[in-house]
């Protein structure tokens, strides 16, 4: 896996409850996070699958794997961005998730996008 600057990507990520479709009494909270990737390096390259650790706050762990997102595999020449949204839900009202894009250069090369830990969060439950 390399990091040079020629493969660069960052990853935005905004996150929000979704009150409509979720069920506190069961235990049930949905969440929706929308995320934007942007190439800032030099070399163009395609979003090939995606890995994520989705953890709740009573220490559940989801591990999810797939091709793309949404569907989708784009492919970011330098200075280009793709946003997408998507969802997940929780057991408990607080949880984070974190994980990786696997990307791939026009010549074959693959390297990791990583995503941050980020939070998901009922409004104005944490401080």
């Amino acid at each position: 896996m390399s990091k040079s600057p020629q493969n660069r990507i960052e990853v935005d990520v905004r996150t929000a409850y979704v009150e409509g479709q979720s069920n506190p009494a069961e235990d049930h909270y949905v969440f929706a996070y929308t995320i934007t990737i942007r190439n800032t390096g030099e070399s163009a390259a395609r979003l090939i699958s995606r890995h994520w650790l989705i953890t709740d706050a009573d220490g559940g762990v989801q591990e999810v794997f797939g091709e793309g997102v949404v569907g989708q595999q784009p492919f970011l020449r330098p200075g280009e961005d793709f946003s997408y949204t998507s969802g997940t839900t929780l057991p408990t009202p607080v949880g984070t998730m974190q994980g990786s894009y696997q990307m791939q250069t026009e010549s074959g090369e693959q390297f990791d996008a990583i995503i941050a830990p980020f939070s998901l969060a009922l409004p104005h439950i944490l401080h």
